[in-house]
């Protein structure tokens, strides 16, 4: 597998996380194409210097064990298996409650492997983004303040690695912090 093209590589992985992710949408009042969160995780990782293909790949590939019915083992079959460990370190055990899971990133993300807390982080900076600009319908202003202490906590494990993650992320936190501001009204 090590032998085909990088790119090609993760093209495959994107064509096969936009194939999985086909009929989902984001939660924002737009309905935005699930896929597009996706790809947004590995170019933030890219622009944060990450050059490692299976980073990215496991990047793109990151909710597809989580949000479909894509199985760790189909990962590992065509991604193999440090994309597929990577993935399996990032999911979330769905059988779990909501505040289970929550819980667990918050108390596993330090004992992460360094490349999935990149991943982790990416993703973390990709929401909090998203629920700024585009808030999911529905969502109050207090849910959304909520999910921004969450991801902070999930982060505050994953320090340490890339800077320039980290400051894309504070820097996220910060203006979601102002915008959202309960003052503001």
């Amino acid at each position: 597998m090590s032998d085909v093209n990088p790119i090609v590589r993760l093209l495959d992985a994107l064509h096969f996380a936009a194939d999985r992710h086909r009929d989902q949408r984001r939660k924002d009042s737009a309905a935005s194409p699930y896929i597009n969160h996706c790809i947004e995780v590995a170019q933030v990782l890219a622009e944060a210097g990450i050059t490692d293909t299976e980073v990215l790949m496991a990047g793109v590939l990151h909710d597809t064990v989580e949000d479909t019915r894509t199985t760790p083992a189909e990962i590992e079959a065509r991604f193999g298996a440090r994309v597929r460990g990577l993935v399996d370190e990032v999911s979330d055990d769905k059988s779990l409650p909501g505040g289970t899971r929550k819980r667990l990133q918050v108390e596993n993300a330090p004992h992460a492997s360094p490349d999935a807390r990149r991943i982790k982080l990416a993703d973390k900076y990709c929401n909090v983004h998203d629920i700024t600009g585009r808030p999911p319908a529905g969502w109050p202003r207090r849910r959304c303040l909520e999910y921004l202490d969450w991801a902070e906590a999930v982060v505050a494990g994953c320090r340490g690695l890339n800077p320039a993650l980290e400051a894309r992320f504070d820097a996220a936190l910060a203006a979601g912090r102002a915008a959202l501001d309960p003052g503001a009204d």
